[in-house]
């Protein structure tokens, strides 16, 4: 199933898509809008044009789990979202994928503009990734379960 990600921002929102096998997760871009309702419209024509058959929005919460202002807007986001696609939208905590985002540029040594360029995809590319391992992991437990 093609799963597309997304990593909310109020300037810059950044995607990432997955092949149909759910092996492989590539960043599709960033929309740079401060719109909320430009935003959430343009990740739904993403969505409709890469055949996207379900979309995670990356909720930010807290260390300790708790949900700030951040956490809240994505949840808005996800439920308006919802509201105009007819495919699942799901919320998947994206703790500390923005430092992660920096750390692999880094490693990387992508600075400058092209870092700020980059680090909102790569983002959304890690939350996608953190969700097909979950969804793999899943799966293996069904599969095991059905086997006992």
């Amino acid at each position: 199933m093609k799963i597309m990600a997304v990593d909310l921002g109020d300037a810059r929102t950044g995607l990432a898509i997955c092949d149909r096998t759910e092996f492989l997760a590539s960043p599709l871009g960033v929309i740079e809008d401060y719109s909320f309702g430009n935003t959430m419209k343009k990740v739904a024509a993403a969505a409709e044009e890469y055949g996207a058959q379900e979309i995670v929005v990356g909720h930010p919460k807290n260390m300790d789990g708790s949900e700030g202002e951040r956490a809240q807007k994505c949840e808005k986001f996800a439920m308006m979202l919802q509201q105009i696609v007819s495919i699942p939208v799901t919320l998947w905590d994206e703790r500390s994928t923005t430092v992660m985002a920096h750390n692999y540029l880094t490693e990387n040594n992508i600075h400058g503009k092209k870092r700020k360029e980059m680090v909102d995809e790569v983002a959304a590319t890690i939350i996608l990734e953190s969700y097909l391992s979950y969804r793999k992991n899943q799966k293996e437990k069904e599969q095991k379960k059905e086997q006992e």
